[in-house]
Formats: structure tokens, sequence, C-alpha cells
């Protein structure tokens, strides 16, 4: 089995990463692992910690439309350049924690996608170049308020709420070309997204090379590579699993986002 390599908070309220070891206890190490952080002496047993997004990044980027298959779905036709925007970092979510329905939202979907980590420096990168700078891999959910994405001619809204990037539950250092990427809704037998990594429009060392050009990635940055055809509404209630073959699932619920009392006040 590939190294799984994860960020965790500890009973004490202490934040490592770590290599999760198949008793499935972590092995912490002493910085970031694309920092060359090194083992310890510290191992936390499973019920002395919980596992967090997998890694703390500057910037999310992500990508639109990567998949032909998802733009004929959503009406529009195949980007000519990748087509991106960005994601803030307070939108990241542990597996296993709840995605919040926004009240200002009426249409909520998932979207399961392949997410890169970058580990060094990267800007103004060729491709060959960028394929170095991705360290690893996981899973996001690029959770979409597809409403207000619709109503503002543009994603910032749509695609910020806290809690709406998914990601984990760790990250591995290596993945088939020909990954499967599925997405199940309640537990159902049948997946609603399905298609592998191959038929992106774009590959991860394009995306990484294009994105260098406009913005400099810094080592635990993510880029989200974009979801295949098959995305759909979310209720609260629900339940969504992303898998990724080699890496894992991702597994979130989805509950009511409750407002503060100054929310009523400031509308």
């Amino acid at each position: 089995m590939a190294q799984r390599y994860v960020r965790v908070r500890s009973v004490e309220g202490q934040i490592y990463y770590g290599l999760l070891l198949l008793s499935r206890s972590v092995q912490v190490l002493d910085a970031p692992p694309w920092l060359k952080g090194q083992p310890t002496a510290l191992h936390l047993e499973p019920e002395r910690y919980q596992l967090l997004a997998p890694c703390s990044p500057s910037k999310i980027v992500a990508v639109g439309r990567n998949y032909a298959s998802h733009a004929a779905e959503m009406g529009g036709a195949v980007p000519q350049q990748p087509l991106l925007f960005l994601k803030p970092p307070t939108t990241l979510l542990e597996v296993g924690g709840e995605i919040h329905y926004p009240p200002q939202s009426q249409r909520v979907d998932y979207e399961g996608e392949l997410a890169l980590v970058i580990g060094d420096r990267c800007a103004d990168c060729a491709p060959e170049q960028a394929q170095t700078k991705i360290w690893g891999y996981t899973i996001a959910n690029d959770i979409t308020a597809r409403d207000l994405q619709q109503q503002d001619n543009q994603w910032t809204r749509a695609k910020g709420f806290d809690t709406f990037c998914p990601l984990g539950p760790w990250i591995v250092r290596e993945l088939s070309p020909g990954a499967r990427l599925q997405t199940f809704l309640n537990n159902g037998p049948n997946p609603v997204q399905s298609a592998t990594i191959d038929q992106m429009v774009f590959a991860p060392e394009v995306l990484v090379s294009y994105i260098s050009q406009i913005m400099t990635l810094l080592p635990g940055d993510v880029v989200l590579t974009g979801t295949p055809e098959g995305v759909g509404a979310l209720q609260v209630g629900d339940s969504v699993v992303v898998e990724i073959e080699g890496i894992g699932r991702l597994d979130n619920s989805v509950a009511t986002r409750h407002l503060s009392p100054q929310y009523d006040r400031l509308r």
C-alpha cells in the first residue's frame, strides 16, 4: 500500500503532519513532508487524534470544465485554455465533516475531483518542470451553490462558503493515470459520477504550468483539477462520498448552516 501522509489534531489540540500506519496510528513528522519533514519518536494512537484536511494551503486554485462531458452537461464548450477560479482556504473541510448548506442558496451541488498538492515553489514553469512540483495527490469535493453561480455570473460566492472544499483523507505520492474517480450519494450502489482521470482536457502538469504563469504556487498549495459529468444537487441530511482508486474515499454529510443572530441585522 502507498504511504499515506496525513495532517491531524491531537486530543491536546496540537496539529501535526504524519504518516498513517497500517495500525491506524500516526507517526508524527517534524515538518510538512514536502518540506522534508522527518519521522519523530512520537506516535499517536487512533483514539488520540482527529484527521484534518491533509494540508493547509495559502490558496486553492480550481479549474472549471476540465472534462468534456461535464462541459457538455453544463451547456458550455470546452475552454481553449484552463478556466481558473479560486476557493478561499476557509472552505477546507476534513473527512467526516459536515458540509453546511447556506440559507442564501436553494441549489447546492457536489463535484468530485482529483486534487494536486504542490511541493515546491512554482513560477513560470514549463509542463515538464511543473510535473516535478506536484508533490502528491488527494481527493476534493468542489461544493458549489449552483443557483448563486448562475445568478452572480461569476463564481466567488458560489464556490467560497465555509466547508465548500472537503479535502482528504490523506495524500499519496503516486497515482495511476487511469485511476477511476467515482462519487456516491447516500450509500447508493451506483455512482452518480464515474470517470478516469486521464479523461481530463488539460493534464495535471499542464494545469500547474498554466497557473504558474499567472501566480506563484507555494508548497502546500492545492490545485483542483475539475469534475466529470454527473454533478447534482445535495440536500440537508445527505451523505456524499468521493472515491479515487489508489487514494481512498472522502466521506462527508450535509447539514443546515446556522447563522449568527447578527446576520438578520446585516441583511
